[in-house]
């Protein structure tokens, strides 16, 4: 629903907003498969799409938005059938700290994805500091076996060091898999980088 820099709208009274804040550099199923849960749990999720420009991404921040705002768009018009009462979707750019995002948007809740026990692990501690320091709950929703082990570092990966990104596409949709394929046929730094990083062996 918005740009790079826009702000979704503050909630309407007694409605329920979670947040699903990440850098979706590049969006996943594994993505698409927490906020389609999310819909179904709560009445609006705002995907926060975080800038960071300290860390070495391969899509802007306002790729990523437009990336995931066509995602988003084809999973409301399906769910039109599919799912009549799912909550819509919005998407946002922002800067800073999730919890300060959050609070502007009136979110009460942060939607988290686990994949596995290293996941949990990691996101426990960060919940309770939300909730200690903010007053931000945080729920989990336990990702589908297919995508267990399903990251946007990995699909970064498989780009630089792979010839042939057909078997992208059981982890990203078509259209992630297409910009994909141009940033490295662009030779994104980004991807030189992790090609740089095999070694002899062609191990990474």
């Amino acid at each position: 629903m918005s740009g790079g820099g826009a702000t979704a709208p503050r909630p309407r009274a007694h409605e329920h907003v979670a947040v699903f804040p990440g850098s979706f550099d590049p969006v996943t199923f594994g993505h698409l498969d927490v906020i389609e849960r999310g819909r179904r749990l709560f009445d609006r999720v705002v995907v926060a799409v975080g800038r960071n420009p300290s860390k070495d991404q391969l899509f802007s921040a306002a790729e990523r938005v437009e990336m995931l705002q066509e995602l988003v768009d084809q999973m409301t018009q399906a769910g039109q059938t599919v799912a009549p009462g799912a909550a819509p979707v919005e998407v946002a750019g922002f800067d800073g700290l999730t919890v300060d995002f959050a609070r502007r948007i009136g979110a009460t809740v942060i939607l988290r994805g686990i994949r596995n026990l290293s996941d949990l692990q990691n996101e426990v501690q960060q919940a309770v500091t939300n909730r200690e320091v903010a007053g931000l709950e945080t729920a989990f929703v336990v990702a589908g076996q297919s995508f267990a082990y399903t990251s946007s570092s990995l699909i970064k990966q498989l780009t630089a060091m792979g010839t042939d990104l057909a078997p992208l596409r059981k982890m990203v949709p078509e259209s992630v898999v297409e910009r994909l394929a141009l940033k490295k046929r662009q030779g994104h730094p980004a991807l030189a980088r992790l090609t740089a990083t095999r070694d002899p062996a062609g191990e990474p």
